[in-house]
């Protein structure tokens, strides 16, 4: 089964995460531009996402539009690589995180829902 994290960042990066991803075996799609948060669910949406990704200052806006929106399980005001191995491990679809634009967070994320899910 293919993973596929689709990250919507406020200022249009994610591609660090991205890299992290990418080494756990994963598929990232970093959504371009600013404000790319906000099109986070539509993506997922179009893009058959199996985990979403925002970033923004707060780490709500593209995780509460992406639930409202498109019905997906989401979390938000994360602040560590730590609470969004918790959310995985609760059943999340979307988690929403201040700017933590790292690779370790990628990986992490993609070797949990693995683990989890027994893939």
């Amino acid at each position: 089964m293919e993973i596929k994290v689709i990250i919507g960042h406020r200022m249009g990066k994610g591609q660090n995460v991205a890299k992290g991803v990418e080494a756990a075996g994963g598929t990232a799609i970093v959504i371009p531009g600013m404000a790319a948060d906000f099109k986070l669910g539509d993506v997922m949406k179009k893009e058959n996402g199996t985990i979403g990704i925002s970033f923004c200052g707060s780490g709500g806006a593209g995780a509460i539009t992406a639930e409202t929106k498109h019905g997906y399980k989401a979390t938000h005001h994360l602040r560590s690589v730590e609470a969004g191995v918790t959310a995985i491990k609760q059943g999340y679809e979307v988690l929403g995180f201040g700017f933590l634009d790292t690779e370790e967070l990628g990986k992490k994320i993609v070797e949990e829902y693995k683990k989890v899910n027994n893939l």
